[in-house]
């Protein structure tokens, strides 16, 4: 069973098609001190540029195409993720885009915070809430209500 409460302490997810990895470093390193306060997760390639890039410890899951999309999605469901940023490319088709869409539906399903551009990002990392306990609602969508 989920924890009713997000901790202070965030599990991010950092994500990037190859055309946005280079925003997403800089976007990280921009905002590191705040991102070293918490738990750093990300797809194999972005993780590795990050790690580099940054010195901030990043565990890495496979890369997205080789199904890194699909173990967050788990980590997901199994309640282990308390924010998605996934700097992805709308104009480039992606070889794992059913994956990619399933990662953002689970994200959605489960009400996790996802930011998809460096504007949301900002605006998620900039609120109160990411430094402090949060109480968590998912939706039990055979009942349509909130669960607590």
């Amino acid at each position: 069973m989920q924890s009713p409460e997000v901790p202070k302490t965030k599990r991010i997810v950092l994500i990037a098609h190859d055309n946005k990895k280079e925003d997403l470093v800089e976007w990280v390193q921009l905002h590191k001190d705040t991102l070293s306060k918490h738990h750093l997760y990300a797809t194999g390639t972005t993780g590795k540029i990050v790690h580099e890039r940054t010195d901030l410890p990043v565990h890495r899951f496979l890369s997205g195409p080789l199904g890194g999309d699909q173990q967050i999605g788990a980590k997901i469901v199994d309640g282990e993720i308390d924010v998605v940023i996934f700097f992805w490319d709308p104009l480039t088709a992606q070889p794992h885009d059913p994956d990619v869409k399933a990662l953002l539906r689970i994200a959605v399903l489960y009400n996790i915070p996802i930011a998809n551009n460096r504007r949301s990002a900002d605006y998620l990392i900039s609120s109160d809430l990411l430094a402090s306990s949060y109480k968590k609602t998912t939706i039990d969508y055979s009942t349509g209500l909130p669960i607590y």
